[in-house]
């Protein structure tokens, strides 16, 4: 693919301290901060981002106090062709690309099997958006498989996994319909878009999403709507380096709000910080810095005070654990099996790694399924497989039965 010049956009410098302190002093326990204190918080200058640190981690006490959970995985790569050309993914593949790959049903076996053996609860599926819709070569895969589109190839991998072992799938499939929605529910107890940005702008030529028309934030929007309509429980959240500003941070934020809000279905809002790869048009593209991602962590658990704020510890190695500091409750899911496929090059930490400075931080390290412990419910009565593969997995508090 040609290289793409790499549009930028400014970051406002760090607001003064007085309006900072202002907005600290006026929090109130348990209520969900506005955009102007969210917008003043999220400039904070270094002197004052341990008392927003603060404000932060103790507004997740109040929501889940002593614990930080996690998900043991296994990554289902389903297939990595894609029609959407993002500046910064090494995942996806033109049919012929080296690495180009569509998983057959009995490697998605053999990988899952492999995960029950060392006490993985979820099965987590990532894959191209469509990839049918553009390439003829994955319509003659799909044929040969015997489907009718990656849509139903997916719904059939998710049942095979509910049906053959005691993993529970969790897909990432892209934009969805609503009837799709409804179809991936019957056999996944819970499902994720990344919402990633509500700033159209990154659609534009030279830009991160220039070429990559299903990253359309209205679209997204729209699926993740689908979902509440349909009480899915689901995983979405923000990608921040990207070229989008603390501004568009915040509203992306709040986008996911306003949507919980209306629906009270979003299980886990995700902060994931953009990491540099040497084959990638953004190649040349600064990274975030360690203090942006905490302010941004900070600022989404003050938004949002009772919902579970998750960031992925390999990317933000190896000083990952100054997260719980800025309010998350949750490590996503953490893999002792697979590799990232998004982002290969940063490894999971070891999950003896994991508990060890979980509980430096004063934590206990806990295993989830990949549908929260309140969200559980959601799931039961969608399909009589699900209900029963989750009632042998989930224990009496919602957790995983396994140990973590």
């Amino acid at each position: 693919m040609t290289r793409r010049c790499i549009i930028r956009f400014n970051v406002s410098a760090p607001l003064t301290s007085p309006a900072v302190s202002r907005s600290l002093n006026d929090l109130r326990p348990g209520v969900p901060i506005s955009r102007e204190t969210a917008l003043q918080l999220i400039h904070c200058g270094d002197e004052q981002l341990a008392d927003v640190l603060a404000a932060a981690r103790a507004t997740k006490e109040r929501f889940k106090p002593g614990v930080i959970t996690y998900s043991r995985k296994v990554f289902i790569p389903l297939t990595n062709l894609c029609r959407d050309y993002c500046g910064y993914c090494t995942f996806r593949r033109d049919p012929g690309d080296p690495g180009a790959h569509t998983m057959t049903p009995e490697e998605v076996l053999s990988v899952v099997r492999e995960g029950e053996k060392l006490g993985c609860t979820e099965a987590l599926f990532s894959l191209g958006d469509k990839p049918e819709l553009l390439f003829p070569q994955m319509r003659d895969t799909l044929r040969h498989l015997g489907y009718k589109s990656t849509l139903h190839y997916l719904e059939a991998m998710c049942e095979l996994v509910l049906r053959e072992t005691n993993l529970l799938p969790h897909p990432n499939p892209g934009l969805l319909s609503g009837e799709w929605i409804q179809r991936l529910a019957a056999v996944s107890p819970s499902m994720g878009l990344m919402l990633e940005t509500t700033n159209e702008k990154l659609l534009a030529p030279g830009a991160a999403h220039d070429n990559a028309p299903d990253k359309l934030p209205a679209k997204r929007l729209r699926t993740i709507a689908e979902a509440g309509k349909r009480k899915v429980p689901f995983t979405t959240g923000l990608l921040i380096g990207i070229g989008e500003s603390p501004e568009d941070r915040v509203d992306t934020l709040l986008a996911i709000r306003d949507l919980h809000d209306r629906y009270g279905h979003i299980q886990e809002v995700i902060v994931q910080n953009f990491r540099v790869k040497p084959t990638i048009p953004m190649a040349h593209w600064p990274e975030p810095s360690h203090g942006e991602m905490l302010r941004t962590v900070a600022v989404a658990r003050l938004l949002m005070p009772e919902l579970n704020i998750q960031a992925p510890p390999n990317l933000s190695a190896p000083y990952y654990d100054d997260l719980m500091d800025a309010g998350i409750n949750d490590w996503g899911g953490v893999s002792p099996v697979t590799p990232d496929f998004i982002n290969p090059e940063k490894p999971w930490p070891h999950l003896e790694q994991l508990r060890l400075r979980t509980e430096a931080k004063g934590f206990t390290l806990c295993q989830r399924l990949p549908v929260y412990p309140e969200f559980v419910q959601f799931a039961m009565g969608k399909s009589e497989l699900l209900s029963s593969k989750l009632r042998t997995t989930a224990g009496d508090d919602g957790l995983a039965r396994r140990a973590a």
